[in-house]
């Protein structure tokens, strides 16, 4: 006899993912606010949150409608799943993902495989929710044939996956915030974390302080006051101290410095240490400085010595940078 096999889905890592993936699925946790959330996207009237199927795989959300004529001949399967950095590769993620749900479907359905009629299957969406702070327009379309690589004939994939990138920071797609206030309003808290997160050098005070004002102000108020302490820590677990500090300066510093960064200034300027260069690692010292880094977080972003770091601060004697305060 044939014994049923546990299902491994897990032969691709999963990253730890930030704070904030796991705030989307809690904020969305409600059948009532995905129902408002799948109605805004697709200008649908459903009114009934017991006609929504909710399933989770892994740190994907996919929902399809039951008892729903479009499902019945031919149906929608959506994938969501919220990001908090750009990924390109999200095509062939969702790809993956989608191959799994088709896969729990047909055996789900009974579907015969190998049978002479054709079997319908629901219609695949996927939309991605950005909310990062490296700046991305409303909405871009990531195909998975753009990361084909290139023939010289004109020989055509017999694969694509299309994935459609919300942003969903504060200030953008403000049509879908006003059809969606869930939506809206979690928008909200993390423009409201990043801001407090600006104004001190201690997270926990800075994500507290940020609950506490969307609570008086009505912003989530039902998820804060329910789940205060765990999205908290929640917010605190993945946020850590290395990222808060990259997020300070990445807000802080001049556009010139933050493409030094990227390219590696840490590297170039332990290089210039070396050589005796020490004028400009001093500069970008207190430059960062004067952006409201604290010296610990200087000595970590650019490799420099800590002593050194307090040492330069405190003299505030620069080579060249004279008079400045």
């Amino acid at each position: 006899m044939r014994k049923n096999k546990k299902r491994n889905h897990q032969k691709h890592p999963v990253p730890n993912h930030k704070y904030k993936d796991r705030l989307f699925r809690l904020v969305f946790n409600n059948k009532r606010d995905l129902l408002d959330l799948y109605n805004a996207l697709n200008n649908t009237c459903y009114e009934n949150p017991n006609d929504l199927e909710v399933n989770t795989l892994e740190d994907a959300v996919y929902l399809s409608m039951k008892n729903d004529i479009s499902f019945l001949i031919g149906g929608t399967l959506n994938l969501y799943e919220h990001q908090s950095t750009y990924n390109p590769n999200m095509p062939l993620r969702g790809l993956i993902y989608l191959a799994r749900l088709y896969d729990g479907y047909v055996e789900t359905k009974n579907i015969n495989l190998y049978s002479s009629t054709l079997k319908k299957l629901p219609i695949p969406q996927y939309f991605v929710f950005y909310n990062g702070t490296k700046e991305q327009p409303d909405e871009t379309i990531l195909r998975l044939t753009d990361a084909f690589e290139s023939v010289s004939d004109n020989r055509q994939p017999c694969l694509q996956c299309t994935a459609v990138m919300l942003n969903i920071n504060y200030g953008h797609n403000l049509a879908l915030m006003e059809k969606c206030q869930r939506l809206k309003e979690y928008s909200i808290f993390v423009d409201t974390v990043r801001i407090q997160c600006k104004k001190t050098s201690d997270p926990r005070h800075a994500v507290t302080k940020a609950v506490d004002i969307c609570i008086e102000k009505e912003i989530l108020r039902d998820v804060l006051v329910k789940h205060k302490a765990e999205v908290i820590s929640m917010v605190l677990t993945s946020f850590n101290q290395k990222a808060y500090e990259k997020d300070l300066y990445e807000d802080g510093v001049e556009d010139g410095i933050k493409e030094g960064i990227k390219k590696g200034i840490k590297e170039g300027i332990k290089e210039g240490l070396d050589l005796g260069r020490t004028q400009m690692a001093q500069e970008i010292v207190l430059r960062l400085f004067q952006s409201g880094n604290s010296p610990e977080q200087i000595a970590q972003l650019t490799g420099i010595d800590i002593e050194a770091v307090k040492q330069w601060i405190e003299k505030r004697d620069f080579s060249g940078c004279a008079g400045e305060a």
